[in-house]
């Protein structure tokens, strides 16, 4: 196996697409415990007050996986570092499958956040491979497949568990995450660093970039900002859906897979930001955001045009976070290739933060003051990131 050498010639389409689709398989098993809390926490026998940790420690983990694992792409060799997460993630979600008692599940959800960071080291490596001219299509490519695995993932586990039970929602991702980790083995090219300091040094040097690094810091709080509105958004529509406009989890699942929709603009923003229109857009897209929630209170007294307004919001919301990430991701790699691993763990961990941020303020809004107050926090999230745009 031949290593890469960066930025020299083109990337094979195939490559592209393998990495893309991996992505989005990896992502996913971060997102199918979340519409299935109710049957988990009822089976392994998590108490309803505690069933919020099925999400949690999954974030946690994936957190301490970002800060922690990510960083090491900038040491080891990607291709072994990528296939050990895998090998993570495959044995947790079997575990998960298996589990009967709380702490069996819990300590399961935890490791398959930390083993899913697998897709944050593949990214940049997607950015190494690209020349700097088609660096911007390259992530966006793969971001696409990344965000419908993020998208898809909540509609779908939600349909397999009514057919089958939420067991096999993690036994069928066990099967499926094995295939690209067998591809990857098979065919991914090489690539190896050349370390500048120790892990210890590396960590260290985790906060001075933050610190030091105006484009990442700046690009960390945006996206954070958008994460946290799109996760509220999601943790509190689906409860909305069921209680105002009568949908069943059938009618939740289908109107996710709307939202699917949105991860077009994820190519289109790579595309757009490799000619120089990164900050034009990285304003439209937090502007989007606003706005989204804004056109839910438009035709309230009629239930038919509300509900489209919804989805129609869900579909703004969702391109406004996958543009705009794509925007970031392509300007912090550009702050160099040896610290590209560092600076990715440290955009996703600030923007994954957001998110959770986000869940906890919207169920909390949700439960004192129902989707009116929901909207005007989340709403307020990404009207923040404007008004820090404005001072760039």
């Amino acid at each position: 196996m031949m290593n890469i050498h960066p930025e020299t010639k083109k990337t094979p389409l195939w490559i592209t697409f393998l990495l893309a689709v991996s992505c989005g398989v990896i992502v996913a098993n971060l997102y199918y415990a979340q519409p299935l809390v109710g049957p988990i926490s009822t089976d392994t026998h998590i108490p309803l007050a505690s069933a919020g940790f099925i999400v949690t420690l999954t974030q946690i983990g994936y957190v301490l996986g970002l800060l922690f694992i990510v960083p090491l792409s900038d040491l080891v060799e990607n291709r072994r570092l990528v296939l050990a997460a895998l090998a993570v993630v495959i044995c947790a979600l079997a575990a998960a499958y298996l589990a009967h008692t709380a702490l069996f599940f819990l300590v399961s959800a935890m490791l398959i956040g930390i083993g899913s960071v697998a897709t944050q080291i593949l990214v940049p490596y997607a950015a190494h491979l690209a020349t700097e001219k088609q660096r911007g299509q390259v992530v966006g490519n793969v971001m696409s497949g990344l965000l419908l695995g993020i998208m898809l993932a909540r509609p779908v586990a939600s349909m397999i568990t009514d057919l089958w039970g939420w067991r096999a929602v993690f036994a069928l991702s066990a099967v499926i995450t094995t295939i690209p980790a067998v591809l990857l083995a098979c065919i991914l090219p090489k690539r190896v660093p050349i370390p500048t300091m120790n892990y210890g040094t590396l960590l260290c040097s985790l906060w001075q970039l933050f610190k030091t690094k105006s484009v990442l810091r700046r690009r960390s709080l945006y996206q954070a900002c958008l994460f946290g509105a799109f996760s509220l958004f999601w943790t509190v529509v689906p409860l909305w859906l069921a209680h105002h406009f009568h949908l069943s989890q059938q009618g939740i699942a289908l109107f996710a897979f709307a939202g699917v929709a949105g991860a077009i603009a994820a190519p289109v923003a790579g595309r757009l930001a490799d000619r120089g229109w990164t900050k034009p857009l990285t304003g439209m897209a937090i502007g989007i955001a606003v706005l989204a929630f804004v056109i839910t209170h438009i035709f309230e007294d009629n239930p038919v045009l509300s509900l489209t307004m919804f989805v129609i919001a869900a579909i703004a919301l969702d391109m406004a976070v996958s543009g705009n990430l794509v925007l970031g991701q392509r300007a912090v790699y550009a702050l160099g290739s040896d610290i590209r691993g560092r600076v990715n763990g440290i955009f996703m961990a600030v923007f994954f933060i957001g998110g959770a941020i986000g869940s906890a303020i919207g169920g909390w809004a949700y439960a004192y003051g129902s989707w009116w107050l929901a909207s005007i926090l989340g709403m307020a999230i990404p009207l923040a990131a404007l008004l820090y745009y404005f001072t760039e």
